[in-house]
């Protein structure tokens, strides 16, 4: 029987729809480009192609899982110049190094700058796959942390001054007294607030909103 609101089959919860993972490529040789478009296809995950950083950079990029193949020797603005450009994201979008002209010191310095991984052509598919599967996956828990940190702070802004105030003092380890004594208010009216926190907040217990607290001061979650 389906469900008239949202057509899904009773007892049956509609399927959610997780979107494929983009492999970025950035490659001025044609023929790597097309190889790399057929390995990454086969693989089930969406390749975009660039012939050069500019084009890369001019292009938006989707909130999705997603990761960067990109070579070293690149015409005008090479791979390293494009890593630090976008090196904001590369939590978000992690690099794969490739060159058919490897050498230590450009190596290191891409690692060193947060790449993943430093390939030499020609190089075994299945090593590629492996590290573009690692580096997806990178992609994937960076943005589940800043989905995490957006509903945290979505979450913060609902609660009023006052509530701030308590929150804060909760989260210092603040005895209900002591911060009653700080604030001129009553203990009674500080276990209203805090409960207010509790539920605004969607804290289950004192570590979780003390772990909150911990999140939205540091950016991470």
């Amino acid at each position: 029987m389906l469900n008239a609101k949202t057509g899904a089959t009773a007892g049956h919860e509609k399927p959610v729809l997780t979107p494929t993972p983009i492999v970025f490529v950035v490659d001025d040789d044609v023929s790597v480009r097309e190889s790399l478009e057929l390995l990454i296809g086969h693989a089930q995950w969406r390749p975009q192609l660039f012939e050069s950083a500019q084009a890369f950079l001019a292009e938006p990029r989707p909130l999705v899982p997603s990761c960067l193949v990109l070579d070293i020797n690149l015409p005008d603005l090479n791979g390293l110049d494009l890593q630090s450009a976008i090196a904001g994201d590369s939590h978000k979008l992690p690099i794969i190094f490739i060159t058919g002209y490897g050498d230590v010191p450009r190596s290191v310095q891409a690692m060193k700058a947060g790449a993943v991984e430093f390939l030499t052509k020609p190089f075994n598919d299945d090593v590629l796959l492996t590290a573009i599967a690692d580096a997806l996956e990178c992609s994937r828990a960076a943005l589940d942390r800043e989905d995490g940190l957006r509903s945290l702070r979505d979450a913060h802004a609902t609660l009023t001054a006052r509530e701030r105030e308590v929150m804060a003092m909760v989260v210092a380890g603040r005895m209900n007294k002591v911060i009653a004594s700080d604030l001129g208010i009553s203990e009674i009216t500080v276990k209203a607030h805090r409960g207010k926190v509790m539920r605004k907040m969607k804290a289950r217990s004192l570590a979780d909103l003390i772990k909150m607290g911990s999140q939205l001061a540091s950016g991470l979650s």
